[in-house]
């Protein structure tokens, strides 16, 4: 028994060790692919292998890698087959990715765990990996994958870095490019720098560049050549081939490599065995989203273009693109350029795009077609204030003073009504005293007849007379104490409530009537609009108390001298109402409409503009 155990501890142990250098062999192996990996799936492949052969009872992994943030994200490698990677790895892997943090899930037979790859916080992929339930814990395999992620973070930043400096490489050349086309002042010039600085740097004879005209691509420079004739076979061809390239709105190639998308290069073909060149490669040019020509580069001795280049080429026909369209465009005669912005115009809006210029347009077109034929009343607004047609000035019949005083502006007064008394003691003793004398001197006058003294008599006589019309005199000036209302009206002016008692001159104005329902418009119309205004015409007034209310009038008369006020110049218009209103005051104020003609309106809302522009022509006019 005890040889037999012998033996069997010997098998076992030859056998452990044979396992362990057939897992050394694939350990170095695994670890060969990793250092020599040509691809990123060859790369996460080898990596994945290795993960899973630390991690102890790893059943099944998966790498998925996509474009940052945005995806689409695939399986780059799988452990250690497809088939092995069931829908709970999947699942796991997928919600690590929706979640962007590390995930661990557990189904009915194995533990899955998916840690996300994130560099610079950007989300590039997921590993996932199935583990047995006796195996490794989901933790520690965790930690294990989030170590050995720093692996393929690595690979990521170094093929970023990668394509980093080929995009400054690319940059920069076309940038070189661009200096060489800015250099230039005419856009010849700058042609021919541009495709000679292109042959010369990139191995290519000829380069060639045209720009469509009439539909059809013109050849307008050639490297390391100073003129060349448009009819000759291989210009001819060139554009053919230019033609061929701008048509299919993409880059076209001969010979095409594998793989490379399928485009029709018939003139391409033409243009290789015409020129005897190995390859030829053609990049449409753009300006503003459209195609305006075309790069033609040649090359032989066997030598193609791979992807760097076609990248490099496409990269410098769109930076130079828009400068080279600019120029050409400024070479023009400027016939020329009327005649090309008002096509480009004309493009725009029978073309498929632009929708907005279509629409503003059309908007246009309709506001002319509505101003051409759209007619109003043209009317002319002016300040406007009322004023009775007659005016009354009650002033003070003879010096005296003010007894007392009944209205005031604004009152309402009827013909014959008292307005003011004016004190009339002193009048009332002028008449006793003139009374007193007349009687002495009828006595006299008695006495002088009674003597028969003719003489005397007479001269008595004459006094009594004179003392008479003193008399008539101060009863006159007794009855005129009392102002009254010469007709029915209102009081326009005067307050004589504060001067009671006061001293009054005479002539001395003390009242202004004016009566109730004749009234005159004054229209305050600006000079401006003054030439439009003719007697005859008719208008409406609305007042600032009655603004609901038109009031219909007509216009009497103008006054031919102007007055300023608040910066404006304006001449007085009288106008008469046709009907008055009771509840319409003297020096009431609003707004008047005088009703001209009917005029087009495009022409009443730019009358003033127009007669600016008018007066500015003539102060400027030599």
């Amino acid at each position: 028994m005890s040889s037999e155990s012998s033996h069997e501890a010997n098998v076992e142990t030859t056998l452990a060790s044979k396992a362990a250098v057939s897992y050394a062999i694939l350990d170095q192996a695994l670890w060969n692919q990793f250092r020599n990996a040509a691809s990123a799936e060859e790369f996460a492949s080898a990596w994945l292998a290795l993960q899973c052969r630390n991690i102890d009872g790893a059943a099944a992994g998966v790498v998925v890698l996509g474009e940052a943030d945005v995806g689409p994200f695939a399986p780059a490698a799988t452990w250690p087959d497809t088939a092995a990677v069931g829908p709970e790895l999947s699942a796991a892997a997928e919600q690590a990715l929706g979640k962007r943090r590390a995930v661990m899930t557990e189904g009915t037979r194995t533990l899955h765990v998916a840690q996300p790859i994130l560099v610079d916080e950007r989300l590039y992929g997921v590993c996932a990996v199935a583990l047995d339930l006796g195996g490794t814990s989901g933790n520690d395999a965790l930690r294990q994958l989030r170590w050995g992620t720093g692996w393929i973070e690595s690979l990521l930043l170094r093929e970023r870095s990668a394509e980093d400096q080929q995009l400054r490489e690319r940059t920069g050349f076309a940038l070189d490019m661009l200096a060489s086309v800015l250099e230039q002042k005419r856009f010849k010039a700058a042609c021919t720098a541009l495709v000679t600085e292109l042959a010369m740097r990139l191995r290519c004879d000829p380069v060639s560049i045209g720009f469509v005209r009439r539909r059809r691509a013109a050849v307008r420079a050639v490297s390391h050549a100073a003129a060349f004739g448009h009819r000759q076979d291989p210009i001819r061809d060139t554009e053919a081939a230019m033609d061929e390239a701008i048509d299919q709105h993409a880059v076209v190639l001969h010979p095409a490599p594998e793989g490379w998308e399928y485009r029709v290069s018939r003139a391409h073909e033409d243009l290789a065995r015409g020129h005897k060149v190995d390859a030829v490669l053609t990049v449409p040019i753009q300006s503003n989203g459209t195609l305006i020509g075309a790069l033609t580069f040649e090359r032989s001795n066997g030598e193609g273009f791979d992807d760097a280049t076609i990248e490099l080429c496409d990269a410098v026909a769109s930076v130079v693109g828009p400068v080279l369209d600019e120029k050409r465009r400024n070479d023009r005669f400027l016939l020329a350029k009327i005649i090309g912005a008002f096509w480009d115009e004309l493009r725009r809006l029978l073309g498929p795009q632009h929708f907005g210029r279509k629409l503003v347009t059309v908007v246009l077109a309709a506001l002319v077609a509505f101003f051409l034929v759209a007619r109003g009343s043209y009317e002319i607004a002016a300040p406007a204030k009322l004023e009775g047609s007659i005016q009354r000035t009650v002033v003070s019949p003879f010096n005296g003073f003010l007894a007392s005083e009944s209205v005031r502006a604004g009152a309402v007064v009827r013909a014959g009504q008292t307005m003011a008394t004016l004190n009339d003691q002193d009048l009332a003793l002028e008449q006793l005293r003139l009374t007193t004398t007349r009687s002495q001197r009828l006595t006299e006058y008695d006495r002088a007849l009674a003597k028969q003294d003719r003489a005397e008599a007479s001269i008595i006589k004459s006094q009594i007379e004179q003392l008479e019309a003193q008399l008539s005199l101060v009863d006159e000036q007794l009855a005129r104490t009392r102002i009254t209302a010469p007709f029915d009206g209102i009081v326009v002016s005067g307050d004589l409530s504060q001067s009671v008692g006061a001293t009054l001159e005479r002539g001395q104005e003390l009242f202004k009537i004016a009566p109730l329902k004749a009234y005159r418009v004054i229209l305050e119309v600006d000079e401006a609009d003054i030439a439009d205004i003719e007697p005859g015409q008719r208008g409406r007034l609305r007042v600032t108390s009655l603004p609901d209310e038109a009031l219909a009038y007509r216009v009497d008369r103008i006054t031919p001298i102007a007055d300023q006020r608040d910066g404006r110049n304006f001449f007085r218009v009288e106008a008469s109402l046709d009907e008055a209103d009771d509840r319409l005051r003297p020096s009431m104020e609003g707004v008047a409409r005088t009703a001209i003609a009917e005029r087009l309106l495009i022409r009443i809302w730019t009358r003033r503009l127009v007669g600016w522009a008018r007066l500015a022509a003539w102060r400027w006019q030599p």
